[in-house]
């Protein structure tokens, strides 16, 4: 392994770097309940958008799944289960919220498309992480 690899792998051994590089992975799964229980009234409007109803439901069922799922994978228990969940959660909501496919030529759909394969990638980086853990036999 050449000196910079090892570098890069020492680094990537660091408690805080890890525990810093999930949070960042689910900074979206965080921030986007907590936007919902500051707009409550905006989530019910977002489920209403995309035909989730009851809306009151989906909203706090959502709310709930991302800030615990997040809670999981940061902490280590069960980041296996949490980060297969949040990957599936996310390709279901990435399909639901994204349909760039149904959209008129724009910006408005190269930005659903982006979206779209950033989302997949996010959805990757999670069976990654479960993988990961399952491999190591980091799971708790």
């Amino acid at each position: 392994m050449n000196e910079g690899r090892k570098r890069l792998a020492a680094l990537g051994a660091y408690p805080v770097i890890r525990t810093l590089s999930l949070c960042a992975l689910c900074a979206a799964y965080i921030q986007g309940p907590m936007t919902k229980i500051f707009d409550f009234n905006g989530a019910l409007a977002e489920m209403d958008h995309f035909g989730l109803h009851p809306t009151a439901f989906f909203a706090v069922a959502v709310i709930v799944f991302e800030l615990t799922a997040s809670a999981l994978v940061i902490t280590g228990l069960l980041r296996w289960a949490a980060a297969l969940a949040l990957a599936a959660f996310t390709l279901m909501a990435t399909v639901i919220a994204l349909r760039f496919w149904e959209m008129a030529p724009g910006m408005d759909r190269m930005m659903a498309t982006n979206a779209f394969f950033e989302h997949l990638g996010l959805a990757g980086a999670f069976v990654f992480v479960a993988a990961s853990d399952l491999i190591k036999g980091e799971s708790k």
